[in-house]
Parts: structure tokens; C-alpha cells; sequence
């Protein structure tokens, strides 16, 4: 348990320091597909239509990800072509904190999407009239959880909206 603390606060303060050095490093020291393989630290808050079911900073980065309805795909930014390299998505971002916070999710995966769609989260499943929208910075997201990349400071939100 501790081991696992201490290697998260390392990894923290690696993805803090890279964000603080990454404006004026030069391309030739930070490449792309270097600063893509870090984690980043975000904000990720999950509202369903009650309460909110989790609000915490998550350390997290693009992974595999397994639902029991849509089994183990990856989702780390690569999906559906939308980046070159893995990044940190939205749905790795929630199942990192469902992990954290001890809640679990579920979703569907679409193969001709290369995605999931977000079906439960905890205790709250989207019914015919409601999904589980995936907002980051208060804009939704324009691609699936798994295509979309986020960076440190980012506020990535999951709330279950009416259609």
C-alpha cells in the first residue's frame, strides 16, 4: 500500500514538473510521442441527476479499459485513428477513478466507432431518455471518451444528461 502511495506522489510530481518545464522546453528536448507516453493529472467529476457521485484529481494516461458488458479494448487516444500516439483520454480518466474512489462504471464498446459508450456509473444507468455526457473544460467532447485527449489541468466531467 505504501509502495503504491509513493509511486503515485512520483508520478504526480513527474507529470507536475513536466507541465511546468513543457512551455519552454525546445522540440528537440520534449517530442511528441515522449510527452504523449506521461500521465497527466486532471480534475474529473461524475454528476449524475441527484448528487455527485465523484470529484477528485485523478493521475491517469491512455489504457486498456474493461466493462462487463463491452470487454477490453484500448482507449488511449489511438481509437479511431483521432492521435498518432496514445495519449490520456476521458474514459481512461473515469475508469482511473472508479478504480480510485472504489465505484464501477459499464459501457458498450462500438467497433465501428472504436469506442465505448458510457452506460453506468455506479449506481446510475442511463435510461431512453438520458446518456452519460463527457464535457472536458465545460465543452462536450466532439469524439468518444477513448478518442478524446486531455492534459494536465484539465476538468473532465461525466453527467447524466436528458435528451
Amino acid at each position: 500500500m505504501l509502495r503504491t502511495a509513493s509511486r503515485r506522489i512520483a508520478l504526480a510530481a513527474a507529470a507536475l514538473a513536466f507541465t511546468a518545464i513543457a512551455p519552454s522546453a525546445s522540440a528537440a528536448t520534449v517530442t511528441p510521442a515522449a510527452a504523449a507516453s506521461l500521465p497527466v493529472l486532471v480534475r474529473v467529476t461524475v454528476v449524475d441527476t441527484t448528487h455527485t457521485v465523484f470529484n477528485g484529481i485523478v493521475l491517469t494516461n491512455g489504457h486498456d479499459v474493461t466493462t462487463a458488458t463491452g470487454g477490453t479494448h484500448k482507449c488511449d487516444g489511438t481509437n479511431g485513428g483521432a492521435n498518432p500516439s496514445r495519449v490520456a483520454t476521458p474514459t481512461a480518466a473515469l475508469d482511473d477513478a472508479a478504480r480510485r474512489a472504489h465505484f464501477s462504471w459499464d459501457g458498450t464498446w462500438y467497433p465501428s466507432f472504436d469506442d465505448y459508450a458510457v452506460s453506468r456509473i455506479a449506481a446510475d444507468t442511463a435510461g431512453a431518455s438520458e446518456y452519460w455526457n463527457i464535457s472536458v473544460n465545460g465543452t462536450p467532447t466532439p469524439v468518444g471518451g477513448c478518442q478524446f485527449r486531455i492534459k494536465t489541468g484539465d476538468k473532465v466531467v461525466f453527467t447524466l444528461t436528458a435528451f
